[in-house]
């Protein structure tokens, strides 16, 4: 039986510290993968997954519609606009070259499904870096983004408020999901965009899981992220982690009804 194929785009940075020791000092480099928590909770479900580190997408993700047509469904996941618009050929050699956002819309509109995942390069992300506003995949999503830092850093945690239990992406998960750490705030399209879960009252409701369509295709949004930090460990272990997200990809893979 044929896996249903899947692209992670993000996830992944790579930190560089200076460590003081008295007179004497010296570097290091680390890599880190934040997807390990979402690779390992596929494992051995319908979707063969492709995880592309954010290192990788400036030359590795598709230039083409036909290279984008081997996957079903397209997950954004904590990496800047810029990766994208600014490969090796464009910012290195001055050369035109095919713009991969107007792609994606494209992508989208002709039947893919399309999410963004947050985290400090999704949506507008950290001081206004991730420069999602006003680009052809803001316009697949059912949101829009804030103009700056859409942070909503929540140290002492919140429960999502479930809207809709019927949705697919959330049935069998009830009511009673563990803490999350923060999210993204963004802004519900007037039209076509339903709202799954939410932040409570208390932390401003703004919304958690959205879906939506683009053409022929289907798009979601979850605002908060795949793993830590604003996913404790005790989220990535809960059980229906794991069901969360092969129900958010077994509906955004089905055509737009």
């Amino acid at each position: 039986m044929s896996r249903t194929k899947v692209l992670l785009v993000g996830e992944s940075w790579v930190s560089a510290a200076t460590h003081y020791k008295g007179f004497d000092q010296f570097g290091s480099v680390t890599f880190h993968r934040g997807a390990d928590p979402l690779v390992a909770a596929l494992k051995d479900s319908p979707f063969e997954l492709t995880y592309m580190p954010s290192h990788e997408a400036a030359e590795g993700f598709p230039f083409t519609l036909e290279g984008l047509g081997a996957y079903k469904a397209i997950l954004l996941s904590d990496v800047g606009a810029n990766t994208l618009l600014l490969p090796p050929s464009v910012w290195l050699h001055g050369k035109p070259t095919a713009n991969r956002l107007k792609l994606i819309g494209e992508w989208t509109r002709a039947g893919g499904g399309l999410a963004m995942i947050g985290g400090y390069f999704s949506f507008q992300g950290i001081d206004g870096r991730a420069r999602w506003r006003r680009t052809p995949v803001e316009d697949a999503l059912p949101v829009t983004c804030l103009p700056y830092d859409d942070r909503l850093e929540i140290p002492e945690g919140f429960v999502p408020e479930i809207v809709d239990p019927a949705h697919p992406v959330v049935e069998g998960l009830g009511n009673d999901w563990p803490k999350l750490l923060g999210a993204n705030e963004v802004v519900l399209r007037p039209a076509g965009a339903h709202v799954v879960a939410r932040l409570p009252a208390d932390q401003g409701g703004h919304p958690l899981l959205v879906t939506g369509t683009h053409g022929a295709g289907r798009t979601l949004v979850w605002t908060s992220d795949i793993g830590p930090h604003w996913l404790p460990d005790a989220f990535v272990q809960w059980p229906g982690y794991a069901t969360l997200w092969r129900n958010t990809l077994a509906w955004l893979t089905e055509p737009a009804g």
